[in-house]
């Protein structure tokens, strides 16, 4: 049976567990021919009965035993995911690492082991983030009142067309969010690799890019506290003896500066490697997902 699935059935595990299971049929038929022949059909059948009364009770006391098993068979056939993906369920999020016939085991982004039993991933919604390469992320920004809001969405968008790590098709969008308090909120999305790059990079390079881009364009973007701000300074006056006031020289303001498409922070862009967990010796031997 191994031989005749070697080309039919990818995972090792899934191969052997078939060949068991047809396997585990036939020796029990071969024996209960056996004792027939012999003339002890009464044996044969009492033998025959009685594993079946073992399975169930065994069955019984190992049901969960069982039901991650059974998971992690359906798991193997269905492949939701390969080693290597992110993936979110049942609240947790981390890298597949490797899957044995009990539990999966993830890294999350702080470098902690997670291990979940195949039964509640059986039985949760799967949240598969690299098994597309394209993600979308998302931000928003909140400009005056008194900006105008057609162009503060043409500079974002301009901004969005420059960066070289967001990805032209699907075409990034800047919508009006919600009218705040104080600000008009424009929300951006875009569209971007996942396999290669990182969200969290990709996000601050932006937020300065766009940042930047609205300040020299003499877009205002305020707090909630209503700041006023006086771009061209504050005229301030002293008195003199006589009584007159004397203007002073206004207050200087550096004019904005560009911001640059990638910073030393930011680095390349490309996506962190998690840390590396380090499975036991019976999930390296029993790993389902296949070979490194």
């Amino acid at each position: 049976m191994r031989w005749l699935l070697t080309d039919r059935v990818r995972s090792p595990f899934l191969r052997k567990v078939v060949a068991r299971a047809v396997a585990f049929p036939v020796f029990l038929l071969g024996i209960y021919i056996v004792l027939q022949v012999a003339g002890l059909t009464q044996l044969a059948l009492s033998i025959v009965g009685g594993a079946g009364v073992i399975g169930i009770v065994i069955g019984f006391a190992f049901r969960d035993i069982a039901e991650n098993f059974l998971s992690s068979l359906i798991l193997s056939v269905s492949r939701p995911f390969q080693r290597g993906d992110f993936v979110t369920v049942a609240g947790m999020s981390g890298t597949v690492k490797a899957m044995t016939t009990r539990s999966t085991l993830l890294t999350s982004a702080d470098g902690n082991q997670i291990h979940i039993p195949n039964s509640t991933i059986f039985k949760n919604v799967i949240e598969n983030f690299t098994s597309s390469p394209k993600r979308r992320g998302d931000f928003v920004v909140g400009i005056g009142y008194d900006a105008g809001i057609a162009e503060a969405q043409s500079i974002i968008l301009g901004c969005l067309r420059e960066h070289p790590a967001v990805l032209g098709e699907p075409e990034p969008m800047v919508l009006v969010g919600e009218l705040g308090a104080s600000t008009v909120n424009i929300k951006t999305y875009y569209w971007f690799n996942g396999r290669e790059i990182s969200p969290l990079k990709l996000k601050s390079s932006l937020l300065r890019a766009v940042k930047s881009t609205l300040t020299i364009e003499g877009i205002s973007m305020p707090d909630e506290a209503r700041e006023v701000i006086f771009p061209e300074g504050v005229n301030v006056l002293s008195g003199m003896p006589d009584g007159r006031s004397t203007p002073k020289k206004p207050l200087s303001v550096d004019p904005p500066q560009a911001e640059p498409s990638l910073s030393e922070a930011e680095g390349d862009l490309l996506t962190e490697e998690p840390v590396e967990a380090t499975p036991s010796p019976e999930e390296s031997e029993g790993d389902l997902l296949g070979p490194t």
